[in-house]
């Protein structure tokens, strides 16, 4: 199915959808500027039931919205906003990737497929799923897509797309056709002229369109040479605008939801199959930690100490300039002043307390439920703990819900990291590419673990197999230095084995295969055995 080709509302997703991309964007902003115009109007929420449910007609509920409050004019804005989304989006990616996932090729695949995607990762496959992975969290879901500029590069690569700007296409699912969408240039009041370019991904095609319509509307099609970011499209599209990818039998999109369901809209037909945010139901907590972290600071700045001093102590500045009080002035001669009784000083001193505990213990149980109901151990974020030294398994156990989190999101990554390198090889394999002996299955996708054993731990558990005879000196070797490749575990092993004494010997001088002793050792040369 080719793009568009009328006027059409844009992007054509539901308006509860949209409402909810665009709260979750902002917080994910960390911008005051841009929660406040979002929340704006909206200090004191108000939800119309139904007249006939209640006596006396419209009933109403308030909702409250610190950053809904406008700052009064003339006043400055005093609101602090914790970045407590942003935390969030970046550790669940962190929790994904901060290891590189390892792409195998499937058994008995070519070593070109296996050499094609060591490439990949080595060329930049992890920022990106970090960036995705970033989002994904943040928004609800993440596209990967496959694309590619002779100019750029002499391979394809994959990138990422956020949920925001992106109209999936499902079927019991599955990802069947995705269209992506980027403003190309705003113009006009309230962008009362604004073009985009629509990339519509299908299995074996990919569609461009430039459109010149508004902030709310799709607008009439343009040709794609009306655009300088477009123009270089418009020799390389056919008469439908769309381009065969080289790979008939595969999606050059991947779609990655966060988590499903999406509580919030699975009843919403065109967005059942969305992902569901990091955010989704933390808005008010996190509203209420920046209001009780601007009123701690608000005691900060209001428990600066204040000198009230009488008028005879201030210095005139001339007519008509005020008076001022210096502060290191030492000594006042000459005072003509009545103090009041019992009063021993002229000079008050005013100065407010800073409510330091009773606001650290709201902001950490409000940051507290926010991560746990984000799916995350507070630990995480480091708001347990003493600083000790502690092992993989008590960091394993103190974050078990983090950890549950982390599997939860692998499972939908797996698949659709998959899929897309599945994509990328059949691309390269054909017509535009010329990459023979690349097998086009999808790989198997191994996330690493991101808590990491130290020395100590690693060779406690080494000592205990080895005692054991439950592992060999090869794969003690690979466990203690997974980053090593197999010429540097065969040196070690060879080393090790040759300290020890335990030296494989030469088959035509053992009388066994692999480890063993020359036959002739300990033994007399005419051949007698140990009982002669």
């Amino acid at each position: 199915m080719p793009l568009p080709t009328g006027d059409k509302p844009w992007p054509p997703v539901d308006d509860r959808v949209q409402h909810a991309l665009a709260d979750w964007d902002a917080w994910y902003s960390s911008e005051p500027d841009r929660l406040e115009a979002r929340y704006s109007g909206r200090g004191y929420r108000e939800a119309v039931d139904r007249p006939s449910q209640h006596r006396g007609g419209v009933v109403g509920r308030l909702a409250r919205w610190f950053w809904g409050q406008p700052t009064p004019e003339g006043e400055k804005r005093d609101k602090i906003h914790v970045p407590l989304a942003g935390d969030i989006a970046r550790t669940s990616s962190e929790l994904l990737f901060s290891e590189p996932p390892k792409l195998l090729a499937p058994e008995g695949a070519s070593d070109a497929t296996q050499d094609a995607l060591d490439a990949l990762m080595e060329n930049g496959l992890q920022p990106t799923l970090l960036e995705a992975g970033e989002i994904c969290a943040a928004l609800g879901g993440a596209y990967l897509r496959v694309v590619w500029d002779d100019e750029v590069s002499d391979r394809p690569w994959i990138d990422t797309v956020a949920a925001d700007r992106a109209v999936p296409e499902f079927r019991y699912g599955r990802l069947v056709a995705v269209t992506f969408w980027t403003v190309l240039e705003a113009e006009g009041r309230n962008d009362q002229r604004v073009f985009r370019h629509l990339e519509r991904h299908e299995k074996g095609r990919i569609f461009h369109g430039l459109y010149e319509g508004s902030s709310t509307t799709l607008g009439a099609v343009r040709p794609l040479a009306d655009h300088p970011e477009t123009a270089p499209l418009a020799a390389m599209v056919d008469e439908e605008g769309g381009l065969d990818t080289g790979a008939p039998d595969h999606l050059t999109a991947a779609c990655v939801p966060n988590v499903r369901p999406a509580r919030a809209w699975r009843h919403i037909p065109t967005a059942a199959y969305w992902g569901q945010s990091d955010f989704q139901g933390i808005e008010g907590l996190m509203d209420q930690l920046d209001e009780t972290y601007s009123s701690w600071m608000r005691d900060v700045q209001n428990g600066k100490g204040r000198i009230v001093v009488p008028n005879s102590m201030l210095e005139s500045l001339g007519p008509g300039q005020g008076a001022a009080w210096s502060e290191e002035r030492r000594v006042y001669a000459g005072l003509n002043m009545l103090q009041r009784p019992g009063d021993p000083s002229p000079l008050t001193v005013v100065q407010f307390a800073i409510r330091v505990q009773e606001h650290r213990d709201t902001c950490a149980e409000l940051t507290e439920q926010a991560v746990r109901q984000a799916g995350y151990s507070a630990s995480t974020f480091g708001e347990t703990g003493d600083g000790a030294a502690v092992t993989a398994t008590e960091i394993r156990a103190r974050e078990r819900r983090s950890m549950g989190t982390r599997s939860r999101k692998a499972l939908y990554w797996g698949p659709a990291l998959a899929n897309i390198t599945a994509a990328l090889l059949a691309v390269q394999a054909g017509d535009r590419f010329h990459v023979t002996g690349l097998d086009l299955e999808p790989p198997k996708v191994e996330f690493q673990d991101s808590i990491s054993e130290g020395p100590t731990e690693l060779a406690t558990t080494a000592e205990l197999l080895r005692r054991a005879e439950a592992a060999s000196t090869d794969t003690l070797v690979r466990m203690m230095h997974p980053d090593w490749d197999d010429k540097q575990v065969t040196a070690e092993v060879d080393a090790i084995l040759g300290e020890s004494g335990r030296a494989v010997a030469d088959p035509t001088q053992t009388g066994a295969e692999g480890e063993g002793v020359p036959s002739d050792a300990g033994f007399p040369s005419d051949g007698g055995g140990p009982g002669d």
